[in-house]
Parts: structure tokens; C-alpha cells; sequence
């Protein structure tokens, strides 16, 4: 289960999504990804960024490095915040290189393919447990006394592989 007490200083979410800290930067700026824990407020705040900031953080690479427009990524990303970013995890986001396509099931992605053009697709299931492994590895900060977090719990882990089993 991710926890909404952690939250992840700007280096740490690059680290785990795969950008540059400049690319983080515009993104938070121009309101493509902003940090949901903690904004930056002037010159020398951390912003603090949450789990699922870096799962779209990393969703969104994916998409440029496929040659998405960030015009087009912008939409399906507020498509996303619109959505509460509720069941993130067992998305299937699709693209034709113009158009970003949400998929919640098996038959939604059967009917884009059957269009015949060229479509690529994310399964955030699989961002999703990339970011947790990566971060796993990674710095957090609890957003309730600023303690900085190293590494996991290998307890946490046993308990994730679990849930995931059941």
C-alpha cells in the first residue's frame, strides 16, 4: 500500500521517474506535474512530491520518449487529476502518437487495436511497481515531522507482496 505519509524531495522523484531535474522543474512551473505534499513557496523551498506525483512524473517520460506531444500529455494528464488519479494502478494508458486513450479493461484496448493504426500503451500497474522499487532504494521524508526516510522496511515489503498475492 503506498502511503500518503511519505512524500519525495525533487532529486529523489527524478531518481525514480528517470528525468532530469530541469525537466522536473519546467513541468512543476508550467503546471504539467506539480508536487501535491508540498509546492515550492520562493527561492530555497523543497518541493515534496507524493508516490503517485512520481508514478505520473515517470508516465509522462514514457510518453515523450515515444514522441507524445506535451500538448497531448498535458491532456491525458489532467484527464488523470480530473479522475482523483483514483485506480492509477490498473490503468492502461494508450496512445496513437496524437491522441492519449484511457483503457480500464481488456475489451477497451482490443476495440483501439482493432482500428489498425499504430498504437503503443502504458501499463501503469507496471510504472506503478517501478517507482516503488525505485523509490524502495531511494531517500523519503514523512510529511508530518520532516524525518528523512532511508530506504524500506523489508517487513513493508514482505506485507506488499502479500496483498499483491491475494
Amino acid at each position: 500500500m503506498v502511503s500518503e505519509e511519505i512524500g519525495y524531495r525533487g532529486p529523489t522523484a527524478c531518481a525514480a521517474a528517470g528525468i532530469t531535474y530541469r525537466q522536473l522543474d519546467y513541468w512543476a512551473r508550467t503546471g504539467l506535474v506539480e508536487p501535491s505534499v508540498r509546492p515550492a513557496h520562493g527561492s530555497g523551498t523543497q518541493r515534496l512530491y507524493s508516490f503517485r506525483d512520481v508514478v505520473v512524473l515517470k508516465i509522462v517520460k514514457r510518453f515523450l520518449d515515444t514522441g507524445v506531444s506535451l500538448q497531448n500529455i498535458r491532456t491525458a494528464v489532467q484527464h488523470l487529476r480530473e479522475r482523483g488519479f483514483r485506480d492509477l494502478e490498473r490503468m492502461t494508458l494508450m496512445s496513437d502518437g496524437a491522441t492519449v486513450y484511457e483503457c480500464t479493461s481488456p475489451d477497451e484496448v482490443h476495440e483501439l487495436l482493432q482500428g489498425g493504426q499504430g498504437i503503443f500503451g502504458i501499463a501503469v500497474g507496471v510504472v506503478w511497481r517501478d517507482v516503488e522499487s525505485a523509490l524502495s532504494q531511494l531517500h523519503g521524508e514523512r510529511v508530518d515531522t520532516g524525518e528523512t526516510l532511508v530506504g524500506h522496511n523489508p517487513a513493508d515489503e514482505l506485507a506488499r507482496r502479500r496483498n499483491r498475492a491475494v
